[in-house]
């Protein structure tokens, strides 16, 4: 049995979603081995021992791996985002999608597997969100990004996932900061002012959204927005979002508009929507077009079925179907994204959409009771995945198609299998890459009805 410090030399056969090579000593003693690629030969000095596996700390990579890259960041692993800078986009995308096959057939015990991966159109740059937590040193203000598992700040302005504007306003709220001597919130103490910077914008509008987070009103609230204003760029609206209550949740639902509209406006599969900064949005917009692309060929709408989106948002998916459905029916819990929802079909002509203000799993629940039968149903579930009584609200619409979208291919994969035991099995699926470099992979699901 291995110890802790003990040496050893191993072979990368794979790699998890977290970033950590998977090798196995001669005995066969599973190591995950972070910042290792498959195919590299290491020598690994051992950390920790459970009963089946360990972990391990690369010390030497003997042979790299023909997928190796130059690393092109100097926080990669430090700040908790990419998992993937060291490996080639094609051997992410090949991990991704074997991956998804993989929680497909363990978890959820189906035969299935994906049709393929689809790639996203840019793998650098394309995050149109962002949102920095704020810390301060002999400098002065600084923004970064939480190490993983821990609220340590590493510093981090210029992010190749996010557009380089980003940093120019990151720079505007620091100059504005310093200069007027605002306080930033302490976690442990209590204390301060600011605690995070959010960034929104449009990818085909360039409308961009700021939004500070602090504990409460904050001083010189003209010279910020003249600050930012004096970049140049098309920013349409800087917001206050006050939240001074413990704990991880970074937005309230108190919002003091400092300037402009309070929103954005974006153009997605042809439509325009208004964008709040609590709604939801894709956060890679091509990438979005070509997931709905395939979420609408899955549905396979011809004018004749009513179609319910269940966590609408502010109703992307469904809006972009809409005109080739009977009828839309949407569910979105915040109220600020139903409106948005609404005012996003008026101005499209989309009059034959409803948006209903609800938690899904309770609308799921009074639709079915109300005796509405969709022939398709859109999921879009946290990662969390579909609780119970969403399931059973599924199964009783009893729609023809179910296409889930899941961000989370673990919970996709156990949704689904709960989904086939009330009669809906899984018969296509796709991978689809939204978030490149990091370890998050989408996926979509038809199932359809009376296949078992």
């Amino acid at each position: 049995m291995f110890k802790k410090n003990d040496m050893v030399t191993v072979e990368i056969t794979d790699i998890t979603l977290e970033g950590a090579g998977v090798g196995k000593t001669e005995d066969g003693y599973v190591l995950f081995i972070p910042k290792t690629a498959p195919g590299d030969i290491v020598k690994a000095k051992i950390l920790k021992t459970l009963t089946s596996y360990g972990y391990a700390k690369a010390e030497q990579i003997v042979t790299p791996s023909s997928a190796r890259i130059e690393v092109d960041c100097p926080v990669f692993s430090k700040c908790g985002g990419c998992v993937f800078r060291h490996i080639s986009y094609e051997k992410e995308l090949e991990i991704k999608k074997n991956l998804v096959n993989e929680q497909f057939s363990r978890i959820g015990g189906f035969d299935i597997v994906c049709d393929g991966i689809t790639s996203s159109p840019e793998v650098t740059g394309y995050r149109n969100k962002a949102q920095f937590p704020i810390g301060k040193d002999e400098n002065g203000l600084f923004f970064g990004f939480f190490a993983p598992h821990s609220h340590r700040i590493i510093k981090c302005e210029n992010c190749a996932l996010h557009p380089k504007f980003y940093e120019d306003i990151l720079l505007a709220i620091k100059a504005w900061a310093d200069k007027c001597g605002v306080s930033v919130y302490d976690e442990e103490k209590q204390k301060g002012l600011l605690r995070h910077v959010y960034i929104r914008d449009g990818r085909q509008s360039g409308e961009i959204i700021v939004c500070i987070i602090a504990t409460g009103k904050i001083p010189a609230q003209k010279k910020l927005v003249d600050t930012l204003l004096s970049t140049g760029l098309n920013i349409v609206s800087v917001v206050l979002c006050i939240n001074n209550k413990a704990g991880n949740e970074i937005l309230s639902d108190k919002f003091l508009t400092l300037y402009g509209k309070g929103f954005m406006t974006d153009t997605l599969c042809g439509v325009e929507f208004d964008i709040s900064p609590r709604s939801f949005y894709q956060v890679n917009h091509n990438g979005a077009e070509k997931l709905y692309s395939i979420a609408a060929d899955y549905a396979g709408l011809t004018g004749k079925e009513t179609l319910v989106d269940l966590y609408c948002g502010t109703g992307a998916i469904g809006l972009s179907m809409a005109k080739k459905a009977k009828k839309l029916i949407g569910v979105e819990i915040i109220p600020d994204a139903v409106k948005n929802a609404a005012a996003n079909a008026e101005r499209a002509g989309i009059s034959n959409a409803e948006f209903i203000c609800a938690d899904a799993g309770e609308a799921a629940l009074k639709l079915a009771g109300a005796g509405v039968r969709p022939e398709v149903i859109i999921i879009d579930p946290p990662r969390k995945g579909l609780s119970d009584d969403v399931i059973a609200a599924i199964s009783d619409m009893s729609p023809e198609k179910v296409v889930m979208i899941s961000c989370n291919s673990a919970t996709a994969a156990r949704d689904s299998r709960k989904l086939a035991d009330k009669g809906y099995l899984p018969i296509r699926m796709q991978a689809v890459d939204m978030f490149p470099r990091t370890g998050h992979v989408e996926t979509i699901v038809l199932l359809q009805r009376g296949t078992l």
